[in-house]
């Protein structure tokens, strides 16, 4: 074979390599782009598949739990007496001004239940709360407001009567009293003087309206929502705050005077 032939061999064959290198680059990139779209589906598909299960779940909580009230009522209708707490919890009563935003003033036929909420503004004061309920009036920002609102302190503000609707608990908010609770800091837990007023004004209203213990939710259980999220993310402290609250009334509580006939 001449040097001639030999140069032209090597350019064939030279040739011949370059293009199974870009043959098999753009396979790769062909793969590539494959895999690429079939994980973009996969997540796409996914975020669907989470986005929807997340009411359903909310919506079947709901359901317990409208489950769970027609249960009570029943109960109560068959003579159950919650204890009744003679002595009056230490509040002050500074109700908003009636306005569409916070105190629409509309009538709670029965009260079914307590809502206990914190507040999501760490280190605010139970007067702050209550101001910024007011405020909306004239913001006209939200609807936003709660029956009574414990401060870090221990201090109880009632803002609106536990006759009246309060917007604090959705779906909830017509048959249910609110307490708003603040706390120190993100945890949301609340300090111990927060938490002896809750207790005892829980288990008043308990009395005051013959609801049993079971009565008293969290927002999270209407909604989903996050509220009290210390007793969302810790649920034995939720069951020990129930637990106190039976205590209270067990320990405190007297058994409601009936007429004699």
């Amino acid at each position: 074979m001449t040097s001639e032939e030999r140069m032209r061999r090597d350019r064939y064959l030279a040739r011949r390599r370059r293009r199974k290198r870009q043959r098999t680059i753009q396979i790769v990139k062909r793969c590539a782009i494959s895999c690429a779209c079939v994980l973009l589906l996969v997540f796409v598909l996914t975020k669907i598949l989470l986005r929807d299960e997340k009411p359903e779940s909310v919506q079947a909580q709901r359901n317990v739990f409208t489950q769970s009230v027609k249960e009570e009522g029943k109960t109560q209708e068959k003579g159950f007496q919650q204890k009744v707490i003679e002595e009056t919890p230490d509040y002050t009563v500074d109700l908003l001004t009636p306005n569409p935003y916070s105190r629409p003033q509309m009538a709670i036929e029965e009260v079914k239940g307590i809502v206990v909420h914190y507040t999501a503004n760490p280190g605010t004061t139970a007067e702050q709360n209550r101001s910024y309920f007011e405020s909306l009036k004239d913001t006209q920002k939200t609807k936003a407001s709660s029956h009574f609102v414990v401060g870090i302190d221990g201090k109880i503000i009632q803002c609106i009567p536990s006759s009246e609707m309060s917007y604090a608990s959705n779906d909830r908010n017509s048959d249910t009293l609110s307490i708003e609770c603040c706390h120190k800091d993100e945890t949301g837990q609340f300090t111990q003087e927060t938490y002896d007023s809750l207790v005892e004004l829980t288990a008043w209203l308990c009395g005051k309206f013959n609801l049993k213990v079971e009565s008293v939710i969290r927002h999270y259980d209407v909604t989903g929502k996050e509220c009290p999220i210390y007793y969302v993310e810790h649920e034995d402290a939720w069951e020990q705050f129930k637990k106190d609250v039976q205590k209270y009334l067990d320990d405190h509580g007297t058994e409601p005077k009936t007429n004699l006939t």
